[in-house]
């Protein structure tokens, strides 16, 4: 080899050692993100900077450590089935989803690629995982209910409304944890001679009418159960409460800081914080099948005094004392 030609030869290879350096580096790992609320909701923003911040906590930097691909179904069926789609298609290691209606469409796709799943109310019941102790396939993470926390929401409505007769149960018909939750509620009832009345919530018109005609009778009541389809219509059944006179109750804060009138349920937002931890130990070689599923620890009383005032209903001094956040 000539002299030139030698030293063209070598500064070629040179030339080459940073792109094969760079080769040599591990890629990033992609999650991708299945959040069950629009994008221009602020309890969604809210639940992305707590897995954002849970990330950070367990020393994963977004875009340093680990990529993020953010979808936004919204609880709408067709959405998150497609975005769903798109996620799955980009190969993640790890997909966060919101939701039962998230899980189920990421699910639909594969049954191999791993689930973290948060705010979901019945994951055994949904065919999700084997049993909570052991989830046994690809998907594991944090249930927002267990059924004997129905039961409780009557007691408080009952708090507040001590001559109360009637409770209209508003709940998705289609969904096995909004029927198993109206059966408690309804065996909560029955000794306490309380009428119970479903609601279903599959559309505006529907629960319009039924509310409509629920409030004419006097007497009542409402019990507001988790569902995607009551998660679209929040709004609607806190107009139709009070336009109604109806005392209700509510499976989440943000409903009662949204007007609703008192809420009892978990602390979603942290449920996106503590995923963060699953999805780490998965990202250093864990399995869903081997990490149980885990229940709330504690419950959050949130009491609209506003509304309470706008209903002309009295909430009693020893409850005022229990909540845990009373709005003024």
């Amino acid at each position: 080899m000539q002299r030139r030609e030698f030293i063209t030869f070598l500064g070629g290879a040179a030339a080459m050692l940073p792109l094969a350096a760079r080769a040599q580096q591990p890629a990033i790992p992609l999650v991708g993100v299945l959040m069950n609320r629009a994008a221009n909701d602020p309890e969604g923003q809210a639940r992305l900077v707590a897995f954002q911040q849970g990330l950070q906590a367990h020393g994963l930097t977004v875009d340093r450590d680990v990529r993020l691909e953010v979808r936004w179904g919204a609880d709408i069926v067709e959405l998150e089935r497609k975005f769903a789609a798109e996620l799955m298609a980009l190969s993640p290691q790890v997909i966060l989803a919101g939701g039962t209606l998230g899980v189920a469409a990421v699910q639909a796709i594969s049954r191999t690629v791993a689930i973290v799943f948060a705010a979901v109310t019945d994951p055994v019941g949904a065919g999700f995982v084997d049993s909570l102790a052991r989830p046994g396939g690809n998907a594991t993470g944090f249930m927002i209910y267990e059924y004997s926390l129905s039961a409780k929401w009557l007691e408080l409505l009952r708090q507040i409304v001590p001559d109360l007769t009637r409770v209209a149960v508003v709940r998705d018909p289609t969904n096995p944890a909004g029927i198993a939750m109206f059966g408690a509620i309804q065996a909560a009832a029955q000794p306490l001679k309380i009428q119970v009345t479903p609601v279903g919530v599959r559309d505006e018109a529907e629960i319009e009418r039924a509310i409509t005609a629920f409030g004419k009778l006097g007497h009542g009541g409402m019990i507001v159960t988790p569902s995607g389809s009551v998660s679209v219509n929040r709004n609607h059944l806190v107009t139709l409460a009070a336009r109604n006179k109806l005392p209700a109750i509510y499976p989440f804060r943000y409903v009662t800081t949204a007007g609703g009138l008192l809420s009892y349920g978990p602390d979603v937002v942290d449920e996106f914080r503590l995923a963060a931890g699953y999805v780490d130990r998965i990202l250093k070689g864990a399995k869903p099948a081997e990490l149980p599923v885990q229940a709330p620890t504690k419950y959050e009383l949130v009491i609209n005094l506003k509304t309470a005032k706008a209903l002309d209903v009295t909430v009693p001094p020893p409850l005022l004392a229990r909540a845990d956040e009373v709005i003024e």
